[in-house]
């Protein structure tokens, strides 16, 4: 080979290897940015990727094969999202008799906000349901007991589908539950994200000798390629077709505020009831049939309808990438251009595109009332240098921000008015608007935005309020970091 190498470029080995070597990486840069450009990216995003393959050539090629390959999205998921319609088309000619009469009774419940569901069912991405019970439940302490004592009555089915489930005293103690369950005669199908799952232990083999169905979704290595995107963050379970959870809380003790833990998690979930559950069901049966090529009945007792009688208004908003439109954040910004008076946001990872950020400037400078709290230091330097970023722009138009302090803020909540509520998995950044699977229920009905209001209420008390004027005066060294990130955020 070294001889073939002298032969042709008449020199010493060596220098003909760094010579050939060169060429060859050149030709990679060439072939990469020539790629990014074919795909039509968004422009900024494409540019980030350029500009990071042009100033650091190693770390760019690693960011990108691990990052921004797009390779398998269409074969992975067009099929997949074709299908998917297919079912819900399938779920609203099953309900379409009720959908006009209850777009009605919404409109005069909520002025409105039925736009938001009439958007959710012209796209066929949810079903407006009404017979539904909606509680709220703040931080581990509230979830997992409910989730315990829920999956403790399951009587035919439990379904599961998480981004962390972690083999700790609470993963390991939900796992004997469902343990239990399988030796009753309990279907159990659990699905959890492969990257977001990286602790989970034996709880999958453990479950699988008892009888369960368990996937690993989009499997981290396939065929040495490293499957970083497109990942799995919902969490949801589904006992019986009748109750249902779903929020931000993953199946992880760190949620679980006690005196093991160094750092209070601020988060919300909800269990719900009612109607609703029909919908949530039909995402998880959605990732089931992804991940098994096998589905379930379309009926009783996975789908039926309930007996509740109450006025509670809610859709399931879903997206991934397979969704032929971003639905979690045109929902979210449907919802902000919505509101007449109010708009209170709890998330953990605020890098807002364009159109979110211009909304919540709009919503300022029109006297609505902007309140936005966020973390005081975030799990990540490198995003909470980057979210800092839009904080000034926040604070000029007169948006309310606020560092929370008392731990971590993990919520991901939304507050309209007095009569809407988006709660769920979705953070405000590209990731989960793009490229995650995410889920949210979005509920009209006052009781609940009250209680999620009071919530909200008291997370300010232990907040602290950003002055504009201080803000701006930060020094030169913290405005310059939380610049740099912010280059690299549409690659985040």
């Amino acid at each position: 080979m070294y001889q073939i190498l002298y032969f042709l470029w008449g020199t010493d080995w060596h220098i003909a290897l760094k010579i050939t070597g060169y060429v060859l990486i050149s030709l990679s840069f060439i072939g990469i940015v020539g790629t990014i450009l074919l795909e039509n990216r968004n422009p900024v995003k494409a540019m980030a990727y350029i500009m990071l393959l042009i100033f650091v050539p190693i770390l760019g090629l690693v960011v990108y094969y691990y990052l921004g390959r797009d390779l398998r999205k269409k074969r992975r998921f067009t099929l997949k999202g074709s299908k998917d319609e297919t079912l819900m088309l399938r779920y609203w000619e099953s309900q379409r008799k009720e959908i006009e009469h209850l777009q009605v009774q919404l409109r005069h419940l909520v002025s409105n906000k039925q736009e938001i569901s009439a958007m959710l069912l012209n796209t066929r991405h949810s079903v407006l349901s009404r017979n539904n019970r909606v509680q709220l439940l703040l931080n581990g302490e509230e979830k997992f007991p409910a989730v315990m004592e829920a999956l403790r009555a399951a009587k035919h089915h439990i379904h599961i589908e998480y981004y962390i489930f972690a083999a700790d005293n609470v993963g390991n103690e939900v796992a004997n539950i469902l343990v239990e369950k399988l030796k009753e005669g309990v279907e159990v199908r659990f699905i959890y994200d492969d990257l977001g799952s990286d602790d989970i232990g034996d709880i999958p083999d453990l479950l699988e000798e008892h009888g369960a169905e368990v996937f690993s979704f989009s499997p981290v290595l396939i065929n040495f390629y490293l499957n970083a995107n497109y990942r799995n963050h919902r969490k949801i379970i589904i006992i019986d077709g009748e109750v249902g959870f779903t929020g931000g809380i993953n199946m992880d003790a760190r949620y679980l505020n006690t005196a093991e833990n160094a750092v209070f998690w601020r988060d919300t979930h909800l269990k719900l009831e009612g109607d609703v559950v029909n919908l949530l069901q039909l995402q998880f049966m959605m990732s089931y049939r992804y991940c098994s090529k096998n589905t379930f009945p379309f009926g009783p007792p996975y789908f039926h309808r309930s007996d509740l009688r109450e006025n509670c208004f809610a859709d399931i908003v879903a997206s991934g990438p397979d969704s032929e439109f971003p639905m979690a954040m045109q929902t979210i910004l449907m919802a902000i251009n919505l509101a007449r008076r109010s708009i209170r946001i709890s998330n953990p990872y605020f890098i807002p595109n364009e159109q979110i950020l211009t909304a919540l400037q709009m919503a300022a400078l029109a006297g609505k009332t902007v309140q936005l709290i966020l973390p005081f230091r975030g799990d990540s330097f490198f995003v909470q240098h980057a979210a800092q970023s839009y904080i000034k722009s926040m604070l000029d138009a007169g948006v309310k921000v606020y560092f929370y302090q008392k731990g971590f803020i993990h919520a991901k909540s939304i507050a309209i008015d007095d009569n809407l509520a988006i709660v769920g998995s979705v953070n405000l950044d590209y990731r989960s608007f793009y490229l995650n699977s995410e889920i949210a229920v979005v509920v009209y009905d006052k009781q609940f935005v009250h209680k999620l209001n009071s919530a909200f209420e008291q997370d300010l008390q232990d907040s602290v309020h950003i002055e504009r004027r201080l803000w701006k005066n930060r020094s030169i060294g913290e405005r310059f970091i939380d610049a740099v990130c912010r280059l690299f955020t549409p690659l985040l």
